[in-house]
């Protein structure tokens, strides 16, 4: 079964996107006075357009949203391109350039749909947790049940934060390990950053513990919420800062080798909870959405191959609906991952991506989404 991102808004266009969309030529909305609009947009979209979509009954709600996300497509052509390009240099063949284009196409949208989550949060979780099915729930509550908490192992994927607060809500006592960002403040000034992070905050639900380099009491207190029977959620994909660099380690990911941080699985086998791998998938309809927990992954043994089993997890889950994942838009993020390698001109380029079983399997129909609202 596969729970993805649609091909298109229901009841929207679905003719083949025009040939000059394909390239990065400029355009308009990527001049610095079309940046400066965008900016201002986004705040106006923060702050009164999002929180009035969040109220609209949610077919609409999210409708309007895609269609932002489709005109963002549109207008930003250079960040188009570099999406596209991205998705090809790391993929390889199995993904077309028609299909490019349309994961990149998704992403704009999910990135608007995934502000009306988070302001449908403003009214507590109950507006957004009715449009979410938690699947493989039975496999959190043994995990529970045992007494040692679990560990919910996931990437920057989908409307993961807002995710969390659904499973929040539900019942599951989640503490977050994360860096504060907001998807907003990259690449802005410190001006900018400053607006994101406190518009962002008021709509942050539970507990998060803030990784920074050489902070050893980060284990210690994830460890302290695990013997409370808690549920830490750790996202591996994450570049390793400066200061970590040391702790990194190699591991396959995405048909090549990344440096990640292993600590998913020293807290797990420091303190015997067990990992589940949990990701978050928007549905067709863009408005459902559905939690994908798994049963435990094994943690035993040599640490470098349980990491692997981690890293190889998300990775399926990527190439499954790889618009849910928040990486594509930047090449310095995938540079530093180690999914591109420098070139001598200062461009990047990567090893073409092996082939997987089964082809590039991702826009499939999804065949048994919740249509509660």
């Amino acid at each position: 079964m596969g729970v993805v991102g649609g091909e298109g808004l229901p009841n929207a266009d679905q003719r083949e996107l025009p040939v000059s969309l394909e390239s990065g030529s400029p355009h308009p909305g990527d001049n610095r006075a079309g940046k400066l609009l965008r900016r201002a947009e986004g705040v106006v979209y923060w702050l009164a357009v999002a929180p009035a979509l969040a109220r609209l009954p949610s077919a609409l709600g999210y409708r309007i949203a895609c269609w932002r996300g489709d005109f963002y497509f549109w207008c930003r052509a250079r960040k188009r391109a570099e999406m596209t390009r991205n998705l090809r240099l790391v993929l390889g063949s199995e993904l077309s350039p028609a299909a490019a284009r349309r994961v990149a196409r998704d992403w704009f949208r999910f990135a608007s749909c995934r502000m009306v989550d988070v302001m449908r949060l403003r009214r507590g979780a109950r507006p957004l947790r009715r449009l979410v099915e938690i699947r493989g729930r039975e496999h959190l509550e043994a995990a529970l049940a045992a007494g040692r908490g679990a560990i919910l192992c996931s990437g920057h994927f989908g409307s993961y934060d807002a995710g969390f607060a659904v499973l929040q809500a539900s019942g599951f006592p989640v503490t977050i390990i994360g860096r504060r960002s907001h998807a907003g403040a990259a690449g802005r000034s410190p001006a900018e950053r400053w607006f994101w992070e406190r518009v962002s905050r008021p709509h942050r639900q539970g507990p998060s513990i803030e990784p920074l380099p050489g902070r050893v009491q980060v284990a210690a207190r994830a460890a302290a919420v695990l013997r409370a029977n808690e549920v830490v959620t750790i996202s591996i994909d994450a570049a390793p800062q400066n200061g970590d660099q040391a702790r990194a380690m190699e591991v396959p990911f995405l048909g090549r080798r990344a440096r990640l941080l292993p600590g998913v699985v020293t807290l797990a086998q420091v303190t015997g909870a067990p990992v589940l791998m949990a990701f978050l998938y928007r549905s067709a309809d863009y408005r459902h959405q559905v939690w994908e927990i798994s049963a435990p992954v094994p943690m035993d043994g040599d640490p470098a191959a349980a990491f692997g089993r981690c890293a190889a997890e998300v990775s399926a889950a990527i190439r499954r609906s790889p618009a849910h994942w928040n990486r594509w838009r930047s090449t310095d993020a995938l540079a530093r991952l180690g999914l591109f390698r420098p070139q001598p001109d200062g461009s990047s380029a990567a090893e073409p991506a092996p082939p997987q079983d089964g082809g590039f399997r991702h826009y499939e129909p999804i065949d048994s989404v919740p249509t509660r609202d």
